[in-house]
């Protein structure tokens, strides 16, 4: 069992499906490709890659199109991302990313930042993101 709660197999499977995710980028401006992959806690997996636009404000990354796919397709609880970038060290989610990502999750949820070389950093969604704003603080009347 390697670290969070995945075994070697789930690593290895959202490592390879987010880099295979990055090959799917549409980044004809930035040329940055930028892959993500999700385990669901049923283990089910979900790819996204970053979708970039012209008006650059208007474009969309990597892990908000696999968890709004997941969202839309009625996921709702997940193990872990992946997110796989060809620079070294791996990048980190922004912060519109972050916050989004949070609105899913719990301040221990991991993300795996691979970088281009396929190694990988992992830190918490909580670590990103201290102090959050999250679903629950809507509830804390």
């Amino acid at each position: 069992m390697s670290a969070h709660a995945l075994t070697d197999l789930e690593l290895q499977t959202i490592a390879q499906k987010a880099a295979e995710a990055k090959a799917k980028a549409y980044c004809p401006n930035s040329k940055f490709q930028v892959g993500a992959c999700l385990i669901t806690t049923d283990g089910q997996y979900i790819a996204g890659a970053n979708i970039e636009n012209a008006s650059y404000p208007v474009g969309t990354c990597a892990e908000r199109v696999a968890f709004g796919t997941a969202i839309f397709s009625g996921h709702r609880s997940f193990k872990a991302i992946a997110v796989s970038t060809n620079i070294k060290p791996g990048a980190s989610p922004c912060g519109m990313c972050r916050q989004f990502m949070r609105e899913f999750t719990p301040p221990s949820f991991p993300i795996y930042m691979y970088d281009r070389d396929g190694e990988y950093k992992v830190i918490t969604i909580g670590e990103l993101l201290p102090d959050s704003f999250g679903p629950d603080d809507l509830n804390s009347n």
